[in-house]
This record gives structure tokens, sequence and C-alpha cells, in this order.
């Protein structure tokens, strides 16, 4: 076992139940900058750790009934085909190690396009609700259309970089459900729809050779007990004030990593 990832499992773990951010936005660049992890390898092992992490959290979302399955499947009909199209555009055009930083150009930037959406999260929440309430009809007529186009964006960035599908997914069901998913609901929505997206990409990754089930093993091992422990909070604690906080955390991460790549 190794104390650092262990930590890092767990406090990834925990964001992550409390506010269903944080598996793909906030690991991937801790492998990258703190553990020195090759880009292939951190974006393929997060995928995996992001999705087993988020499993169990959603056995306690779903003991409460939070979940809004109509949602979900929506967003998995843009998500899943989306993420299927990228893994064959990988393949075909595979990201070696020349592409390096062009990998990690793409990660950073996913990461700083997450944190801004979280920051502007609550005037989008009060956008879609003006809209909601002053033009429902309209509203709700594309409100599935583009739903399964927020589920391809999000599956076409999970899929190359890790990011996105916590951060990115509740900021668009911030916006396009206003009424119907108050926090605690739009969380564990969110996370139910990032397991099998994850799972899709990681398993792409899986057979390029991309996870380290070493790395994994130690990060889930910190990761399960701690995202129990924030799920089981997540309805108790203020979730505009978390958000905000990850969301500056993210942005300067973002940039660190923008750093590394510049000559």
């Amino acid at each position: 076992m190794d104390g650092p990832l262990l930590v890092a499992g767990a406090v990834t773990g925990l964001l992550v139940g409390l506010t269903g951010v944080g598996g793909g936005a906030l690991m991937t660049p801790l492998l990258l900058l703190v553990f020195g992890v090759a880009p292939l390898s951190a974006v393929g092992t997060d995928l995996w750790f992001a999705a087993i992490t988020k499993l169990f959290a959603t056995r306690v979302h779903h003991k409460h009934d939070l979940i809004d399955w109509q949602v979900v499947k929506r967003l998995w009909t843009g998500s899943l085909s989306a993420s299927v199209l990228t893994l064959l555009w990988m393949k075909l055009q595979p990201v070696d190690e020349s592409a390096v930083n062009l990998l990690k150009t793409a990660v950073a930037a996913a990461v700083m396009l997450t944190s801004v959406g979280m920051l502007f999260q609550k005037q989008l929440h009060a956008l879609g609700r003006r809209l909601r309430t002053t033009d429902g009809e309209h509203f709700k007529a594309v409100q599935g259309p583009l739903t399964v186009l927020a589920g391809a964006v999000l599956g076409f960035l999970v899929t190359l970089t890790s990011v996105g599908a916590g951060a990115l997914g509740a900021v668009f069901l911030a916006y396009l459900y206003p009424l119907r998913l108050p926090p605690p609901r739009l969380i564990a929505t969110d996370i139910v729809h990032a397991i099998p997206l994850a799972l899709f990409a990681g398993a792409g990754h899986l057979l390029m050779g991309n996870v380290n089930f070493g790395l994994l093993g130690n990060l889930l091992l910190g990761s399960i007990p701690a995202v129990l422990a924030g799920a089981m909070l997540s309805a108790r604690l203020p979730h505009a004030l978390l958000r905000a906080i990850l969301a500056l955390v993210l942005m300067s991460i973002g940039l660190k990593l923008v750093t590394t790549v510049l000559p």
C-alpha cells in the first residue's frame, strides 16, 4: 500500500460523495502533477477509479430514492454513443507518447472548463428557472434533445480526458432541470449517469493498455470508505459553498497543468 495514494483516493472519494465532482476533474491532474503518472495511464486508470468509486456512492443515493432515471437515460443516449465514437477515433488516430503535451493540454482545458461551469452554475440555474417558468411549453419541448446533446459533449470529453462527467454534468442538469432536480437529486442523478460512461471509456483504455492496476487498487482503498461517508453527508452540507471552493481549486490545477506544457 502507498500512503500518499490512499490519501489522494480518500480526499477525492469524499468530494465525489459530497458534490458528485472530483472523480476525473481532480484525480487525473493529481496523478499527472503530484505522482508523475504518464498521461495515457492517468486517464485510463482514473476512468476505472471514478466508475468504481461512484458505484459505491450510488448505492447510498438509490436507497434514498434520489435518482431520476428518465434524465439518466436521456444522458446515456448521448454520452455512450459519443464515447464509442471517440474510442473508435482514438483507435484509428492513437494518442501515443509523441502526443503527451496535446493530451495534457486537453486535460487542462477540460479541468478549467469544468471550473468555469461550476462557478457560473448558479446563474445558469437561474436562467433555466426563468425560461422554465415563463416559457414552459417551449422549454420542455427542447429539454429532451438538449439533454441528449449534453450527454454527447460529456461522452467525448470524458473518453478523451476522463474529466467532466461529474462537474459539467451537474452544470448541464442545473440549467436543463431547474425545478425537477433539487441539489441532492441532481448529485445522485449525475453520479449514476457517470458510471456506465466511465466504464465504457475505461474499457476502451483497458484494451489499449492504459490502466495501471496497482495504482488503481491503492486509490480505491482510500476512496471507497470516503465516498460512502460523503454520500451520507451530502444532503446536510452547503453544496454551493463546497462547489465554489472546489471550482477555484480546479482552476488553479488547470493553470498549473498548462504551465507544464508551455515551453
